[in-house]
């Protein structure tokens, strides 16, 4: 009935010409509990406060046994005291550490050595002589070493893993700090249990090697220019408030010198009930649920907060601007301020960006992308509770300046001014909108997101249903008098330049001696939290023969499943060949996207799609091609018309052609100064050597010798070729009629043959390359035997108990005790293919000076898997539950049905992993263990700046092949 309603709803919510009339009410419950309610809205959600101020925003979906939780705080690190920058987000890291009850095994022991370590902290703080200062951090150290004999570590996360929970984390920004879990709906109650103990008190235990994890997550963002380039735009947008004046990672200078006597106190003023706030969206009684939640968090003391009297930003009254140099290749950024959420100003700067760039019918779309103008342009908004932004950017073509670029860009705004923009687009951007919501508002995380954020910036439920209404009134006039008020020389410029970044900031390693793990120790919290009652969960696997309906449009197969939430459709073409077969697969669909046809001009044809909400994307794989449509189903019949035009109607066009190979050569210069494409690099060659697909790439000679019409010609042609089709959507007969009438069917021939692409065997090489940055990354690989579905189970435990994850080994061993890296992982990854091998990894980022002992630990850990038979019980638990409570529902079944089928399975493979992980025990994991991985030869991937890396201890690693950049990519 549910479903029923639901449809019904959305089909009104997207379908109606008339505003959707949105009334906030008050209802009392079954049990006597008061919530407010919002007529007419989709996720028919629930909005309960409690005694002490606590806000529950509850909403039902019943698509898995699971509950999609989030736990925000309305403070982030615009709170943070100017002397103690930094603060809301390290507190968010210590929030995983336990309280007086869970996490200790002896708190009044514990309790005394981390008074004295706080005073130490102060004490360092306030010391200026540097030598005095390194006497007192080593007396932290010792006095941390004691304390830590009585610290459980990662307790927490093992209390969550146990519940089955996925995706723990958290995340700290301006006016935020939101704890994350997904966890199955029959573990509601425990988990409420074991956040209730969380957020009652903060205790800060293994500090200091926690802080120096910090450390190495603010040196990860200074080797991402995307930050810098954010940090110095907030800078000048905010001069006088807190959102450009810190950081949410803090300084270096306030991470090296806490004051865990400031983070209690921000806790005890901020981690309040009235300031905080209970998500859960997902298979849940409400009545029950809220009950619940009163029982556990009800008694958590109001507590007034503080009176914060933020700048008032005056206003900008000309162009500032900024430079950020980094070896990266250049892009420029430019940013105008607004008011915050909940403003008009913001829904008109929502509005204007939207007309600027929609993905394929805004100005930025037409003007520049599609005339490739620029190397690549578009825009965004970002809207705080105070304020927020609307930000400009692009990036230059060969031979092209920054200032140029910015000229394009502000050209579009200046379209928009003088209202030379289409009267249709206004309506059809709220569909697109309401649409996106949709699409959104399907899923459990997608309701609980906006919940949160709604919460964060203290907007009403009932405003973010109307947000709609408010853009529907807006009309041509009132948006070019808006644009012509607000966009003037009133922003801010940051030129990103390719240069040396003299602001790093390189620090010694502290030396941290390991802290004790006591992995096998449980607090007395734990033991009651293992004897409250479970109830169980019924794993549910799916028959791909039942729930798939396998039919034909003629000779094409045709696949499909039933939406039965809304009336959104997805159509995908799907081709079982790619760039693999034929390089110029790829070359020729990317240049297709950019050409008109003999009907339409390119501006016109995405405009053509736009008007009726259908989307199209193009993606070209290895060994496969998808095309998709999609948008409302009584609109794709005209989709499939207009898409089948396009592709068998374009024409080829030598001058955008000549531009295409122009934007492809500036991008293969900009990838071989882009630290995460050379690492991706260096990976593919200690896996493949040099005979690899990046190598193979199509050398600028032939691209420059492409006759346009030849590519044209291999586009109008795909069609005949062998291929399939997949639908979801509300009705099949739609569909196939609209095939039936436009599709080339073509005459279902097989394409040529794949090139090989032999994976190597493992042999102990080191590929090396030189990138000036703080951290180094490595990664080590090794190629395992062909994919074997009984190797399935122990590679799903394997990952939950050693590999990945806040209480796995790795985790623990690497960041947790020897504070060696804020980003480790070890893998066994099973083959995706049945012809294909699998694969042995461990991956370690980290401060280049930290990397000798970072590497001795993660090597030592691959060849000697420690026994906890607690923790592999635990492991084992949440992998049972993770299955019990994971239902495969909608398009993501026939997207399962694909990749067992790629392992030469048709079959749910879980049924499989669910019986014999049931059996599954640490003897085995270790049988696995010694078989699969222990004494495994490596390839190894090292990027990092190459004076600061120990080369007697790189060498001990492999044969060393330093790579230069052209012989990585070979073009």
């Amino acid at each position: 009935m549910k479903k029923i309603f639901l449809l019904l709803v959305l089909t009104f919510f997207i379908m109606t010409t008339n505003a959707q009339i949105y009334k906030t009410k008050t209802v009392t419950d079954s049990k006597g509990y008061t919530y407010e309610t919002v007529t007419n809205d989709p996720s028919n959600s629930r909005i309960y406060t409690l005694k002490n101020g606590l806000k529950v925003y509850l909403s039902r979906n019943n698509d898995e046994p699971r509950i999609q939780t989030y736990i925000p705080v309305r403070t982030g690190s615009a709170n943070d005291p100017s002397e103690n920058t930094g603060l809301a987000h390290y507190l968010e890291h210590m929030m995983f550490k336990g309280t007086s009850k869970l996490g200790t095994s002896d708190w009044d022991k514990e309790s005394v050595l981390l008074n004295r370590i706080s005073d130490l902290y102060e004490q360092h703080k306030a010391e200026k002589n540097p030598k005095k200062k390194k006497e007192i951090y080593k007396k932290i150290d010792e006095v941390s070493q004691e304390a830590s004999k009585y610290a459980i570590a990662n307790e927490y996360d093992k209390l969550i893993s146990e519940l089955g929970a996925t995706g723990t984390n958290a995340h700290t920004w301006l006016d935020e700090t939101v704890y994350k879990n997904n966890i199955p709906s029959n573990e509601l109650e425990r988990w409420l249990f074991v956040e209730k103990e969380r957020f009652s008190e903060l205790v800060l235990r293994l500090f200091h090697t926690e802080l120096e994890a910090v450390y190495e997550e603010f040196n990860r963002a200074q080797d991402n220019d995307m930050r810098l380039v954010n940090y110095e735009l907030m800078d000048a947008l905010f001069p006088t408030h807190p959102y450009g004046q810190q950081t949410t990672i803090g300084t270096s200078e306030h991470l090296k010198n806490p004051s865990m006597k400031a983070i209690h106190e921000y806790y005890e003023t901020y981690y309040v009930p009235n300031n905080m706030a209970i998500v859960l969206v997902g298979d849940l009684n409400f009545d029950e649920t809220i009950q619940l939640v009163d029982t556990y968090f009800g008694s958590f003391k109001y507590k007034e907060l503080p009176v914060l009297k933020k700048p008032i930003e005056q206003p900008l009254t000309s162009v500032v601007k900024r430079v950020v140099k980094s070896p990266s290749s250049e892009r420029i950024q430019l940013a105008f301020r607004c008011s915050g959420a909940g403003s008009k100003e913001a829904l008109y700067v929502k509005m204007v960006n939207m007309i600027l760039n929609n993905s394929g019918a805004g100005l930025i779309d037409i003007n520049i992308n599609q005339k490739q103008l620029a190397q690549g342009a578009g825009s965004y908004i970002s809207i705080f509770k105070d304020y927020g932004l609307h930000s400009l950017y692009g990036a230059p073509r060969e031979g092209q300046s920054l200032e140029q670029v910015q000229k394009l860009l502000l050209d579009q705004l200046e379209i928009i001014k003088k209202g030379n923009f289409d009267d249709w687009l206004i309506k059809a951007i709220v569909n697109d909108l309401k649409t996106q919501r949709i699409s959104s508002w399907d899923t459990a995380n997608g309701v609980a997101t906006q919940m949160y954020n709604a919460f964060i910036q203290n907007l009403s439920w009932q405003q973010i249903l109307d947000e709609f209404n408010e853009l529907d009134k807006m009309n041509k006039e009132s948006i070019v008098k808006f644009a012509n008020e607000f966009y003037k020389d009133n922003y801010v410029v940051v030129y990103k330049e390719k240069g040396t970044n003299d602001k790093l900031v390189r620090v010694e390693n502290p030396g941290i001696t390991p802290i004790t793990l006591n992995r096998t120790e449980q607090s007395d919290f734990y033991k009651k939290f293992s004897q409250l009652p479970e109830k169980e969960i019924q794993p549910q696997f799916i028959d791909y023969k039942k729930l798939i309906t396998f039919d034909h449009v003629k000779n094409i197969p045709l696949s499909y499943i039933k939406n039965s939430n809304n009336e959104l459709g997805n159509l995908y073409y799907i081709f079982d060949f790619g760039s693999d077969n034929n390089e110029e697969l790829d070359l020729a669909l990317n240049y297709l996207s950019l050409l008109g046809t003999d009907k339409y001009t390119k501006s016109n044809l995405e405009k053509e799609f736009y008007k009726i909400g259908i989307s199209y994307s193009i993606q070209v794989q290895n060994e496969q091609i998808f095309l998709n449509l999609q948008g409302l189903e009584k609109n794709i019949p005209k989709g499939i018309e207009l898409f089948e035009h396009f592709l068998q109607n374009a024409n080829p066009d030598s001058e955008t052609y000549q531009k295409y190979v122009q934007t492809i050569l500036k991008a293969r210069k900009n990838s071989k100064l882009n630290k995460q494409a050379i690492l991706n690099a260096l990976a593919l060659y200690a896996r493949y050597g040099e005979n690899n697909r990046l190598r193979n790439s199509i050398s600028e000679a032939d691209l420059l010798n492409k006759k346009p019409a030849d590519l044209v010609k291999i586009c109008k042609s795909l069609f005949d070729y062998k291929h399939e089709i997949f639908y979801y959507g509300p009705n099949e007969s739609v569909i196939k009629k609209a095939v039936q009438k436009y599709h080339n069917f073509g005459s279902g021939k097989e394409y040529n043959s794949p090139i090989t692409y032999k994976e190597l065997a493992s042999d102990g090489s080191l590929f090396f390359a030189p990138y000036d940055m703080v951290q180094a990354e490595i990664l080590f690989q090794s190629r395992g035997n062909k994919f074997d579905v009984a190797k399935m189970p122990y590679a799903k435990v394997f990952g939950e108990y050693f590999g990945r994850g806040l209480s796995s080994i790795v985790f623990q061993e690497i960041r947790e005790s020897k504070s060696l890296a804020y980003s480790a992982y070890a893998s066994y990854t099973i083959a995706s293919d049945k012809d294909k091998y699998d694969y042995v990894s461990s991956y370690i980022g980290t401060q280049a000076n930290k990397l000798p002992q970072a590497v001795d630990a993660m090597k030592d850990l691959m060849n000697n898997m420690p026994e906890i038979a607690k923790q592999f019980d635990n492991a084992k638990k949440s992998a049972l539950k993770q299955i019990a409570s994971d239902r495969i529902t909608k398009s993501a079944i026939y997207w399962s049905y694909l990749s067992a089928k790629k392992r030469g399975i048709d079959y749910d493979l879980r049924k499989d992993m669910y019986s014999q992980i049931q059996t599954l025990q640490l003897k085995d994991l270790k049988d696995f263990f010694n078989r699969e991985i222990k004494g495994k030869t490596y390839n190894v991937s090292l990027i990092g700046k190459k004076e600061n890396l120990n080369w007697n201890s790189v060498k001990k690693l492999g044969t060393v092949h330093e790579l230069s950049i052209d012989e990585l990519f070979n073009y």
